[in-house]
């Protein structure tokens, strides 16, 4: 039998606090979501791996330090809307949902949502709105949102998702430059999202994000 707690536990003390995320939120909520029951079944012995996981179609699972540095840099709090775009089947939902007052996740892929749409029911997961549609058109009938989190990599943002922002928002974008991608965090001023670089990490760029070519003659 393994003992998936004991891996929770290993993860948040070999991968997560030597990254310097040490926010008591984030600790706490990876230590309590079991990661283990948001993974492909084939994939549960790898849940805990320091690694991207894929979900198939071109999608991953970001690996739990990315997902913990991106959290810690965007500072989630407890009266907070989010909006969590490319959940997956959910596992970053259910973390964040721990720490804001609700999480609004959009996933596009059928399989997925519906696998989501029964973890997050089985793992109690009350604030968490699923939302079925395309990545890149966000959730606007739930928003504004206080914080945006794309989960995979962007080559540009959709002027509509970041018009989804609230004034004075954060997001968190993980872009698609050479062969390491590039998180920074997004802060919306008077209108306009100003980015600052974060840290290094990598995942496939989601549909809907790619950058358009550019007109030629």
């Amino acid at each position: 039998m393994t003992d998936y707690a004991k891996r929770r536990t290993m993860m948040v003390d070999t991968q997560i606090r030597p990254s310097d995320v040490t926010k008591f939120p984030i600790i706490d909520a990876m230590l309590s979501v079991p990661r283990e029951a948001f993974v492909p079944r084939n994939l549960r012995e790898a849940a805990y791996m320091g690694e991207n996981l894929d979900l198939g179609g071109g999608r991953v699972m970001l690996d739990p330090r990315s997902l913990a540095k991106m959290l810690d840099a965007l500072d989630v709090q407890a009266n907070e809307l989010v909006l969590d775009l490319g959940c997956g089947l959910g596992y970053s939902a259910a973390v964040i949902a721990r720490m804001a007052e609700a999480v609004v996740a959009v996933e596009d892929q059928d399989t997925l949502f519906s696998e989501a749409q029964s973890i997050l029911a089985e793992q109690g997961a009350d604030n968490v709105i699923l939302h079925h549609g395309e990545l890149a058109e966000g959730a606007a009938e739930h928003g504004p949102f206080d914080v945006i989190l794309i989960e995979g990599a962007v080559e540009h943002v959709p002027d509509e998702i970041t018009a989804q922002l609230k004034e004075g928002g954060r997001m968190a974008c993980l872009f698609a430059e050479g062969a390491l991608g590039v998180v920074r965090i997004g802060y919306k001023v008077d209108g306009q999202v100003s980015w600052r670089f974060a840290f290094n990490a990598g995942a496939p760029v989601l549909s809907g994000f790619q950058r358009l070519p550019a007109f030629t003659f």
